[in-house]
């Protein structure tokens, strides 16, 4: 038992170190030479790479941070699924055990994201790496959330809010195509921090100088509120 818990804290650590990954870092170093984090919301997120980069890197940036979310799930499915065929653990064990590990190891993702050991735990917003997780665990709720977010942008042309609006809808989703308690626990947590995370942004939705698709901070902020 001693040895089963070491390995499910190991993909846990694993998972983490995966969504430490900080593609938008590099790609303002690389790129700009300049450290993403001191510029625009100071995010490593592909918004903000969209911004200071430009929109091919913020394009891979936004691909890779989906596929640590899709690939931290990915690596406990494989796990266990080996544990099983090797029986390493009995397949009812493992059955019990899956769902909470993938919710713990999704977490895992979403923290290293955004408190990335890399990065002096700093980072994104864990949206990318979020949808890369709902996508591993569920693609039904995973593009059911993005067309939710995909909505509110054609509708607002503001990414934050497309991603709050996202972060909402995730427990719905989760509740309608009855996922396992687990799931839905991260649903309902992983979109709270996910919402959490966004707090400078939801103070500029409030005073109306968030800015837009294709907007720096400094545009939204030279404009009066609407």
């Amino acid at each position: 038992m001693a040895l089963w818990l070491a390995l499910n804290a190991l993909l846990l650590v694993g998972a983490y170190l995966l969504g430490s990954i900080p593609p938008g870092y590099w790609a303002g170093r690389l790129l700009k030479g300049i450290d993403i984090r001191e510029h625009g919301s100071g995010s490593t997120g592909a918004t903000n790479v969209l911004r200071t980069v430009g929109k091919v890197p913020a394009l891979v940036v936004l691909l890779v941070d989906i596929l640590k979310g899709v690939g931290a799930i990915a690596a406990v499915h494989s796990f266990y699924s080996f544990a099983s065929t090797q029986a390493l653990i009995p397949p009812i064990e493992a059955t019990i055990w899956l769902p909470w590990i993938v919710t713990l190891a999704g977490t895992a993702a979403l923290l290293g994201h955004s408190k990335s050991v890399f990065l002096g735990f700093t980072g994104g917003k864990s949206v990318a790496a979020g949808l890369g997780v709902l996508l591993a665990i569920s693609w039904v709720v995973g593009l059911g959330t993005l067309a939710v977010f995909a909505v509110m942008l054609a509708l607002s042309r503001i990414v934050s809010l497309s991603s709050i609006a996202g972060a909402i809808a995730v427990s719905g989703f989760m509740l309608l195509t009855h996922q396992p308690l687990p799931y839905i626990l991260f649903g309902l947590l992983g979109g709270f921090y996910v919402i959490l995370r966004h707090r400078a942004n939801i103070q500029r939705l409030l005073s109306g100088n968030e800015p837009q698709l294709g907007q720096t901070i400094a545009e939204a902020n030279s404009q009066p509120p609407s």
